[in-house]
C-alpha cells in the first residue's frame, strides 16, 4: 500500500466516531420526534455503513497477515499462506480507497426526468417519446416508481417536453437510488433513422436534450412564496385544442433568478401549482449545486463532461442499431433492446469512467 493510500485510509478514525456518534443520536427516542432530523441522519447512517463495513475488513485482512506473519518465525510452514493473505489485503485496501472517493452529494436522491425535444420538428417529439420509454422500462427493471408530473404532446404522438419523477421504492442501498444512475443521462441525444414522415426513405438526424435533476425535499429548498408570479391558464391539448373549461394550468416564475415552470397536467389548479412547485425546488436545488461546482470546477473534472447540457453526448443510429456515447467512447449493437430499457452496459460504462478519473485524482 502506498503512503498516499496510507494517508486517505488515516482520516477513518474521524469517520469511526462520525458513524458512532449518529448510531447513539438515532437509538434515543426523542431524536425521532422531528422526523425531517431523523431521516437526514438515517440517511448519514446509511451512507456511512459500506465505508465502515469496508474499514472493517481492511483491519481484519492487516491484523491476519500479521498474524501469519508472527506465525512464520515460529514455524516456516506457515509461509505458504502469506501470498493468498497479502492479496486479500490489497484487495480490501484497494475496496475501501473506492469507498472513500468523494461522493456526489445527491446520489442518494430521487430524480425528476425533463425530455425535451430539439431540432427535428415531429420528429424530434416522436424520439423524445422514445427516450422516454426507454427511462420508463429502466425505471421498471430497477423496481423503481414513475409519476409523470407535466407533458405537452405532439400532434404524432411524440412529446414536445414532458416531466416524470423516479422514485425509488423505500430504502436504497448507497449508489442505487435513481440520481446515482441516472446522472450522465443529461445532455443532447441526437437519433439517425428515416422518420415516419419521411416518403423517400432518408434517414433525418434529430435530437432531444434530457435534463436531469435531483428531486429537492422542502427542507432543502426554501421558497418564499413573496418571490413567486404564479399565472393561471386554460390548459391546451395537441393543435391548441382545449381541454379543460377552467384556468387549471398554472405557469410559476420564480423572480430572483428568473426560473419559470408551468404545468398543466393535472385537472385542479392546486394539483397543477403543486406539480410546478415540485420542479421548481428541483431546478433551483440544481442551479445552487452547479453555481458551487463552477466555483469549484477542479474538483468536479470526474463528471464525465456532463456539466454542459447543452453537448451532444449520445448518438442513437436506427439502420446500424447502434448506440454510441461519445464521451465514453462507448458502443453497443443493440439498439433496439437499450431503447427496451436495457441500460446498464451504457450506464455502468459511464459509472466506470467516473469512478477511473476520482481514483486518477486521488492518486495524482
Amino acid at each position: 500500500m502506498t503512503d498516499k493510500k496510507a494517508d486517505r485510509f488515516a482520516s477513518m478514525p474521524e469517520i469511526l466516531k462520525e458513524y458512532e456518534t449518529l448510531e447513539a443520536a438515532m437509538a434515543d427516542p426523542s431524536i425521532h420526534a422531528d422526523q425531517g432530523k431523523a431521516r437526514q441522519l438515517g440517511k448519514r447512517y446509511a451512507q456511512l455503513g459500506p465505508v465502515i463495513a469496508g474499514y472493517r475488513s481492511y483491519k481484519k485482512a492487516e491484523d491476519d497477515l500479521a498474524a501469519a506473519k508472527e506465525l512464520v518465525e515460529v514455524d516456516e510452514g506457515f509461509a505458504a499462506e502469506l501470498p493468498a493473505l497479502e492479496v486479500s489485503l490489497q484487495d480490501a485496501a484497494e475496496k475501501l480507497e473506492e469507498l472513500l472517493l468523494p461522493r456526489d452529494p445527491n446520489d442518494d436522491r430521487d430524480v425528476i426526468l425533463e425530455i425535451k425535444a430539439g431540432a427535428g420538428g415531429d420528429e424530434s417529439a416522436l424520439f423524445a417519446g422514445d427516450l422516454l420509454r426507454m427511462y420508463l422500462r429502466y425505471a421498471e427493471k430497477q423496481g423503481w416508481k414513475t409519476e409523470i408530473i407535466d407533458a405537452t404532446e405532439s400532434d404524432l404522438g411524440g412529446y414536445k417536453d414532458i416531466s416524470v419523477a423516479v422514485k425509488a421504492r423505500g430504502g436504497t442501498e448507497p449508489g442505487k437510488a435513481p440520481f446515482s444512475k441516472l446522472k450522465f443521462e443529461g445532455g443532447v441525444h441526437r437519433v439517425q433513422r428515416v422518420p415516419e414522415t419521411e416518403s423517400q426513405g432518408r434517414i433525418h438526424t434529430s435530437a432531444a436534450g434530457v435534463l436531469v435533476l435531483p428531486e429537492a425535499e422542502e427542507i432543502d429548498v426554501q421558497i418564499n412564496m413573496n418571490e413567486l408570479r404564479i399565472d393561471v391558464y386554460r390548459s391546451s391539448g395537441p393543435g391548441g385544442q382545449s381541454v379543460n373549461t377552467t384556468d387549471s394550468a398554472v405557469r410559476i416564475t420564480h423572480i430572483p433568478t428568473g426560473i419559470v415552470v408551468s404545468c398543466q397536467n393535472e385537472k385542479s389548479q392546486l394539483q397543477n401549482k403543486e406539480s410546478a412547485l415540485r420542479i421548481l425546488r428541483a431546478r433551483l436545488l440544481a442551479a445552487a449545486q452547479e453555481a458551487a461546482d463552477a466555483e469549484a470546477a477542479a474538483t468536479r473534472k470526474s463528471q464525465v463532461r456532463t456539466v454542459d447540457r447543452s453537448e451532444r453526448i449520445r448518438t442513437y443510429n436506427f439502420p446500424e442499431n447502434r448506440l454510441s456515447d461519445h464521451r465514453v467512447n462507448f458502443k453497443a449493437n443493440n439498439l433496439d433492446a437499450v431503447l427496451n430499457g436495457e441500460l446498464d452496459d451504457v450506464i455502468n460504462a459511464l459509472l466506470e469512467a467516473d469512478k477511473a478519473e476520482k481514483l486518477a485524482a486521488a492518486e495524482a
